[in-house]
């Protein structure tokens, strides 16, 4: 007797091993299914070829800048005599070294506001021919109107975008104001719209 219930369970067992393994063969099929469609996509591969023609484009660029000399380490340290007259009147700047060093790729300068502010020489319309601009509030706060984006409020810690040519004025800034300024290219020209 013990012998046939042994025979049962062994007979038990190869049939749910069947069972099993035959529950996995359909799921063998559906992965099987699934890989015919790829086969027969050919928008697939001229979707493969688009990444390859924005490839194509990256060794112009690539050739562009192989083009411009080499750029040159630099460190600028704060001094006494760092800030000089430059642009406007009611701000000296100093210069980091950043146009020479990339040949005049970039320039950055931290621009010092002379205090106390006075709106009716500070707040003239006008916009900066780059490529890019970004101001980066290091003291103090800045308010500055941006065309179709109205006033804003800078304070320390605050950093902002000026897209190329976007008409701006400077409103007001406190007394400690120093912003950091990083352009492209180093050479722009500023068009006044209003004296």
């Amino acid at each position: 007797m013990m012998a046939k219930a042994k025979t049962r369970k062994v007979a038990k067992a190869a049939r749910s091993t069947a069972r099993k393994v035959s529950a996995r063969k359909p799921a063998a099929r559906k992965t099987t299914a699934r890989k015919a469609p790829a086969r027969k996509a050919p928008a697939r591969k001229s979707a493969a070829r688009k990444p390859a023609a924005k490839k194509a484009a990256k060794p112009r660029t690539r050739a562009a800048l192989a083009k411009r000399p080499p750029q040159t380490f630099v460190a600028s340290h704060l001094g006494a005599h760092s800030f000089v007259e430059g642009l406007r009147s009611y701000a000296r700047y100093r210069e980091l070294g950043i146009a020479a060093a990339t040949h005049g790729l970039a320039q950055a300068h931290v621009v010092q506001f002379i205090p106390p502010c006075r709106p009716e020489e500070v707040s003239k319309l006008h916009f900066h021919d780059v490529d890019f601009q970004m101001v980066y509030v290091l003291k103090g706060w800045i308010k500055s109107e941006f065309a179709g984006e109205g006033a804003h409020v800078m304070r320390e810690g605050s950093c902002w975008i000026q897209p190329p040519k976007v008409k701006h004025k400077v409103l007001d800034y406190s007394d400690d104001c120093e912003v950091l300024e990083i352009i492209l290219p180093a050479d722009f020209d500023t068009v006044e719209l209003e004296k």
